[in-house]
């Protein structure tokens, strides 16, 4: 056994043994302060007959503010506290003691009250030398350190701080701290200045010579983290956040810094759901996702497994998606049981076969046709998929009994210009007509961009960023609505278990981002330069694409649910016999290759 490991064993026995030691000085130091050093026989006497009652109670007292149990290196006001209220009680008690037991014993009050403070000073002292020192002699870093500032001076930057100085791994000098508070400038935090404001972000990274920034704003919007960032885009600096304390509180995150996320630049509060309502439709149940090697499917799926699902059936063509799903849960999810069904949504045969034989009671319908440029040069393929498919499966929930069915649907489906918005909006209205006549409950979802997800438009700003760029973009003012797949997955979720049928729900996208603005912002989380080393081009509108997307359509009209960030759409009436034979002849024309064909008969059934 180490020496180090042998100190650890009797941690306990030791603390107690250096408390003895500092009450035991304490006191004879209190009587050699009261009388000048010059203590006589007689109260050497006092000190020998008061000593043994003055250690009882201290130790009694110190044992019941769990001061044996406290690790020194991690010394703070709580600490202090709970030693003053153990000497100011101990104390208390210890005078009550003496004047019971030894009422002839004359001690002066200036020595119970010497003991006090002396005792408190010895504790508290030895507490803080002890971290000082191990702060002080951390092992000298083998490279360089970087020079790192703070942004926010709260709670969070100094949990940074603090680890900073603490991690012996930790290979960053932090210089400083940056806080919009400008009463606060000068300050000193722990002995490290506060600089200036994050308008101020410019000048101080190249006065000070900063390697990296830490945004210690746990609380902080989207639009907050963006312009912090678009001050850093000046300098070439790293960037990196602490997660919020939502998140660090759940152990999804560790209080650690780390790096920025393109998700940290949306700001979005924690998602609330309601997890009983959730837990009520899907504990038990079959549960079949469509597209579950996707984003949104993946995500779906690993959110499900949350509320004790009976057999989770995982739909998707793709067999490589699907596959890397199911290692995921043998890994991780050992006791949750699953299926795979690699197929196409438009055969109906299979259709047929997986109902038939695996009776899904809820279903979460997230395949679909999702690029708009791809979908303009393909609308046939568009439509066999996003309408005449997502049909069938309709069709096939309302035939076996499924309980919900839940549509992933899209904003572009709100006035659609595009066939990838149109098709999506004619699964809307075949849903909503469906659900008109069945006991399944239909509702569909509604929402924007989910960041970082397959096809979107960060993963395309990264490849190209590592390319060395351009970065392209349509247009200097195209924006979009955007936020975590998580979120979505969340909300989505949370959607379905208020869904009474016919339902089109809409997640509240905050606030719409400038794709210009996005991508300047990812240029600086990578520490380059817009223009010196990446430069952004613009390419033009794609055939179908709009400059800002909508969540409602002309005819709409929103209205609240119980659930936060989620709304209800009221369409217009649309006749359901009419629908189901235009659809008819849209099919017939996809099935004859007839391009024109089908963009033609699909704007007459949005009119219906």
């Amino acid at each position: 056994m180490s020496f180090k490991s042998l100190i650890f064993k009797f941690r306990r026995p030791l603390i107690i043994a250096v408390h003895l030691v500092l009450v035991i000085c304490a006191y004879i130091l209190a009587f050699c302060l009261r009388f000048d050093c010059k203590i006589d026989v007689g109260f050497w006497q006092t000190i020998t007959k008061t000593l043994p009652i003055l250690i009882c109670v201290k130790i009694a007292w110190f044992a019941y503010f769990g001061l044996f149990s406290g690790l020194w290196r991690y010394v703070g006001v709580d600490d202090i506290w709970r030693i003053i209220k153990a000497n100011v009680l101990s104390t208390a008690v210890f005078v009550a003691g003496v004047a019971f037991l030894f009422p002839v014993l004359v001690i002066p009050r200036s020595v119970f009250i010497l003991d006090c403070m002396l005792c408190f000073c010895m504790m508290a002292g030895i507490r803080f030398f002890n971290r000082m020192f191990r702060e002080a002699i951390r092992p000298a870093p083998m490279h360089k350190r970087k020079r790192a500032v703070i942004i926010g001076a709260g709670g969070a930057g100094l949990m940074v701080l603090r680890e900073t100085r603490a991690n012996p791994k930790s290979n960053i000098e932090i210089i400083g701290f940056i806080d919009d508070d400008r009463n606060k400038k000068g300050l000193r935090i722990q002995g490290v200045r506060i600089l200036g404001a994050s308008s101020d972000i410019a000048t101080l990274f190249g006065k000070y010579g900063v390697d990296e920034a830490i945004i210690a704003i746990p609380s902080a919007s989207g639009k907050v983290i963006r312009n912090i960032v678009s001050h850093c885009q000046k300098h070439p600096v790293k960037i990196r956040i602490v997660p919020g304390l939502q998140k660090i509180i759940s152990g999804e995150l560790e209080i650690r810094h780390r790096d920025i996320k393109p998700e940290d630049l949306l700001g979005r509060e924690t998602v609330k759901i309601d997890e009983k309502d959730i837990k009520e439709y899907l504990s038990g149940r079959v549960v079949l996702i469509t597209g579950a090697g996707g984003s949104i499917g993946s995500a779906l799926c690993r959110q499900i497994i949350n509320y004790a699902p009976k057999e989770i059936l995982l739909f998707d063509h793709n067999e490589n998606d699907v596959y890397y799903l199911g290692i995921d849960f043998l890994t991780n999810h050992p006791k949750i049981k699953f299926r795979t069904i690699i197929g196409d949504i438009k055969d109906v045969a299979l259709l047929k076969s997986v109902f038939s034989l695996y009776r899904p009671q809820v279903i979460f319908h997230a395949a679909a046709h999702k690029h708009v440029p791809l979908m303009e040069e393909n609308p046939v393929a568009a439509v066999k998929n996003n309408i005449i498919g997502s049909r069938n499966f309709i069709y096939a929930a309302n035939h076996y009994k499924v309980e919900r069915f839940i549509l992933i649907s899209t904003d572009k489906a709100v006035n659609p210009t595009s066939v990838m918005g149109i098709t999506k909006r004619i699964a809307e209205m075949t849903l909503q007509s469906k659900a008109k006549i069945s006991k399944t409950k239909f509702m569909a979802v509604r929402f924007g961009n989910v960041l970082g997800s397959d096809g979107s438009v960060v993963p395309l700003f990264k490849k190209q960023i590592e390319e060395g760029g351009p970065l392209t973009i349509t247009h200097p003012e195209v924006k979009r609505y955007f936020m975590s797949v998580n979120e979505a997955s969340q909300l989505v979720l949370q959607a379905g278990g208020m869904g009474k049928s016919g339902e089109i729900f809409i997640l509240d996208m905050g606030e719409q981002i400038k794709i210009l603005d996005l991508a300047k912002e990812l240029i600086a989380l990578y520490g380059l330069d817009l223009e010196e080393d990446i430069k952004i081009k613009f390419i033009g509108l794609r055939p179908g694409e709009k400059l800002f997307e909508e969540t409602l359509l002309n005819s709409e009209k929103d209205k609240a649910t119980k659930a936060d960030k989620i709304y209800i759409a009221q369409s217009d009436y649309f006749d359901s016999r009419v629908l189901r034979r235009k659809i008819k002849e849209l099919e017939e024309a996809a099935s004859l290759m007839d391009a024109e064909g089908v963009i033609r008969k699909m704007r007459e059934i949005i009119k219906l």
